[in-house]
């Protein structure tokens, strides 16, 4: 028998670092928990509808590469991923509206992962970060890892507000601007262009890089499109990209389009986390672009998500009370909702539970704790029946507790 086989491992008093111990679990994951109870209507996640998933193209294009690319797509692969994707990426992009190279994009775990690398390249303790107020909970849960600091500035119905941006950077001279520049998580908010040129000049003024988080860019589904903050600012902004909101979450595939001067950085950073990408996920991925379906693809889920969100907002106007505002975004996969300043979202949640519907309440959106008045709704991932039946449980709930 080994020595110790059979002791009770006090693990308790193993010396974690305190920054990990400090970490929180992310909040959306732990309302997920409580919403996947038998007959629960959750609003709470950003899911994309399963049902909408290209199950069928993803096949064809699975068959593809197990006959044509074979064992290389099973193969350690590039730390910036396989060369055919990251160039149809850049040829996407310079098509669309922003002239890049294949040497300007690395493939990421998700955007998520694309969002620590930036923190684990740029903040040292104590930095500060510029962002929106309330800003995406997985962004500050990535930049608490380093202990960054945040300058936070309010939003409007165009965006953040340049000019409360710049009394942030004479203020606390922060390391860059971290923004969900289309239909903004949580708000869904679009930053318009007149915003989107004052913060580009706002950067070059300082010299501060720009992080626009644009995993929600593709799902416009009303109103104008606006220039990418990109191809406004060019290699002033490192843009995040993901294919979870427009193929399948599942995949973890996303990417980076940055200045090709500091691409080798997150490439070495991305080393020390896993070396590269998923392979396979990568050339299924490429192939599926290859065949042409990925624009049709993103066309259907608009039209299924335009639909969903124009049931949940007139659902609202017809049973939310009195004193009750909300976001009515353009595209994207939320909308937010502001109570009367009295109410908390949080000690509301317990009751929406007990009456089977679940959101995610709005405090962890805000680096400071504030925000306890409100909540985001997602509209993707519930059927229509349940869109209806859940907006009018939760608006019972509010007017009994107005």
């Amino acid at each position: 028998m080994l020595v110790g086989q059979n002791e009770k491992v006090q693990t308790e008093q193993w010396k974690i670092a305190t920054h990990v111990v400090e970490l929180e679990s992310s909040i959306i994951r732990e309302i997920l928990k409580i919403s996947s109870q038998p007959g629960v209507i959750s609003f709470a996640g950003g899911l994309p509808a399963p049902e909408l998933f290209p199950m069928e193209e993803l096949r064809e294009a699975m068959e593809i590469v197990v006959t044509k690319h074979g064992a290389p797509a099973f193969q350690y692969t590039l730390s910036r991923g396989i060369p055919q994707l990251r160039e149809l990426l850049a040829e996407r992009a310079t098509a669309y509206d922003t002239a890049t190279s294949v040497d300007n994009i690395l493939i990421t775990a998700g955007a998520q992962q694309a969002i620590e690398l930036v923190a684990r390249a740029f903040i040292d303790r104590g930095d500060y970060i510029i962002t929106e107020y309330p800003t995406y909970v997985g962004a500050l849960q990535a930049f608490n890892y380093y202990q960054a600091k945040y300058a936070t500035v309010e939003m409007d119905a165009e965006g953040m507000i340049p000019e409360r941006a710049e009394e942030k950077i004479l203020k606390y001279e922060p390391k860059l601007i971290y923004t969900v520049s289309n239909f903004q998580n949580p708000t869904g908010i679009t930053m318009s262009e007149n915003r989107r040129v004052k913060l580009i000049e706002l950067a070059a003024r300082h010299n501060i890089p720009i992080i626009d988080d644009n995993s929600y860019g593709d799902i416009r589904f009303a109103g104008q499109p606006v220039p990418s903050l990109k191809s406004l600012g060019g290699d002033r902004v490192i843009a995040l990209r993901s294919f979870s909101k427009i193929i399948a979450p599942g995949l973890r595939l996303g990417w980076m389009n940055g200045p090709e001067s500091i691409m080798g950085y997150f490439e070495r950073v991305k080393q020390c986390t896993d070396l590269h990408t998923n392979t396979l996920c990568q050339y299924l991925i490429y192939e599926f672009i290859s065949a042409g379906k990925l624009e049709a693809h993103i066309a259907r889920i608009i039209k299924d998500y335009r639909a969903k969100r124009d049931l949940m907002v007139q659902t609202m106007r017809d049973n939310f009370p009195e004193g009750i505002r909300w976001t009515e975004p353009e595209g994207g996969l939320f909308l937010w909702v502001e109570l009367p300043e009295h109410m908390s979202a949080k000690e509301l949640l317990p009751k929406a539970v007990a009456m089977k519907v679940a959101y995610v309440y709005g405090e962890p959106f805000f680096p400071d704790g504030q925000g306890q008045n409100t909540l985001r709704l997602n509209f993707s991932n519930a059927t229509h029946d349940n869109i209806v039946e859940g907006i009018t449980r939760l608006a019972e709930l509010l007017k009994e507790n107005m």
